[in-house]
């Protein structure tokens, strides 16, 4: 019996975003760390972006 048997997970298994396997306590809410790498250069290629306002918007608030 290993040491995560005798823990009560405060939140059910999620499918990995990347691949659908259940998630990992380690990486969630991925199931592996290649998965988490997978995302994070996702986000440092720009391929994920959050909008944001255009700078006309910053000059009406300024006057």
């Amino acid at each position: 019996m290993s040491p995560d048997d005798k823990v009560t997970p405060l939140r059910p298994k999620r499918p990995c975003p990347e691949c659908g396997k259940p998630s990992a306590r380690e990486t969630y809410p991925f199931c592996s760390k290649r998965c988490k790498d997978i995302d994070l250069n996702r986000w440092l290629k720009g391929v994920y972006v959050i909008p944001g306002r255009d700078d006309e918007d910053d000059d009406d608030h300024q006057k």
